[in-house]
């Protein structure tokens, strides 16, 4: 059966404090604001842009009806490439405080390439990794 999925356009995760998640991705991540989605009052989505994807934070119980079943901060997984070779992810981490979890370990890239990842958490405990492979 033929994919018909060109790309994962962007990832929606649910976030305990919206601005204190905008600044761990923004300073960690390099990610940058594309826009706020506020209907009622206060912002409910902040929507991010880290190299060339969509990260939408959602504020937990902000009342939006369209998100999954169960948003609970701390409950996703995501893995970033890394454009350097990984000695330098973990430097970049180290430099703005953030404890690699595991790694450097080898992974195999969805491309099929053979990488090293490291893992760390955000804020809300959400699993991140950088991949390289460089």
């Amino acid at each position: 059966m033929p994919s018909f999925i060109s790309g994962i356009d962007h990832v929606a995760i649910t976030v305990a404090d919206l601005d204190r998640a905008t600044e761990f991705y923004r300073n960690v991540l390099g990610a940058s604001s594309v826009g706020d989605y506020a209907p009622d009052g206060p912002v409910a989505v902040r929507q991010l842009s880290i190299g060339g994807a969509r990260l939408n934070i959602h504020r937990a119980g902000n009342g939006i009806w369209l998100v999954a079943e169960k948003p609970t901060p701390g409950s996703v997984d995501i893995c970033f490439r890394w454009s350097q070779p990984i000695e330098t992810a973990i430097a970049h981490l180290k430099e703005h405080g953030v404890a690699v979890i595991e790694g450097p370990v080898a992974r195999e890239a969805s491309d099929g390439a053979s990488g090293q990842s490291v893992y760390f958490r955000d804020v809300d405990g959400n699993l991140l990794e950088f991949l390289t492979t460089v």
